[in-house]
């Protein structure tokens, strides 16, 4: 059976993400990160989501990226915007994604792996630039030109699935496959027990992509 790396975070649009993988056959390896975010309850729904779907094995790696700064998400002395903003917003992660997948690469070839699949979005999103289908050809580029796996074995794949879905038409695939977004966290200043804020721009997009989907939201609200 092939093997493929999931990044997962614990949100909708990665809950996704591995159902897909899953339905087209992998044995699926997800990765979760603990990188110093504000929005911890994530990584409880990602354990979750991980059982609800049965994956083969889930691993957290702890990353301090809050020690570098930068970003809403890991420096409470900045403030989630709760009304949309123009141009990239604070709630961007310097290289979050970059890292990420770095990880995700390393442990697809301990693995034998040759795919990775990360749900970024580029519709339905936030303005960050490693959301973008650029992004994710150059980075599958750098990773066969860095890796054994590149050069002697045959090349490695990063799949992004929701690259071109809207909001709505990711929850109609993901609930066509069986995924339980009550078992989601989205928010990105939600509290301990995974209640979400409801005005955050991610909140925002979740909340209009289930009323687009004419889907009920199954988001547990402070």
């Amino acid at each position: 059976m092939k093997r493929a790396v999931i990044l997962l975070s614990g949100g909708l649009d990665s809950a996704t993400t591995l159902a897909i993988a899953s339905q087209q056959g992998y044995q699926c390896y997800a990765l979760s990160f603990d990188y110093g975010q504000r929005h911890i309850a994530e990584l409880g729904a990602a354990q979750a989501v991980a059982r609800h779907q049965g994956v083969k094995e889930h691993r957290t790696v702890r990353l301090d990226l809050g020690a570098l700064g930068g970003s809403a998400l890991t420096d409470k002395a900045i403030a989630v915007p709760e009304m949309p903003t123009e141009g990239i917003p604070v709630t961007y992660v310097p290289a979050r994604n970059t890292v990420m997948l770095a990880y995700a690469l390393a442990w697809s070839e301990v693995l034998g792996a040759r795919d990775i699949f990360i749900g970024v979005n580029a519709v339905d999103y936030s303005g960050y630039p490693d959301c973008r289908p650029e992004f994710i050809k150059a980075f599958e580029k750098l990773a066969n030109l860095a890796t054994k796996a590149g050069v002697e074995q045959g090349g490695l794949k990063v799949h992004a699935p929701l690259i071109d879905l809207s909001k709505a038409e990711i929850i109609k695939q993901g609930l066509a496959l069986g995924v339980d977004y009550g078992l989601t966290v989205s928010c990105y200043q939600a509290s301990p027990d995974g209640k979400a804020c409801g005005r955050c721009d991610s909140c925002r997009l979740r909340k209009a992509g289930f009323e687009q989907a004419g889907e009920k939201d199954p988001t547990r609200y402070n």
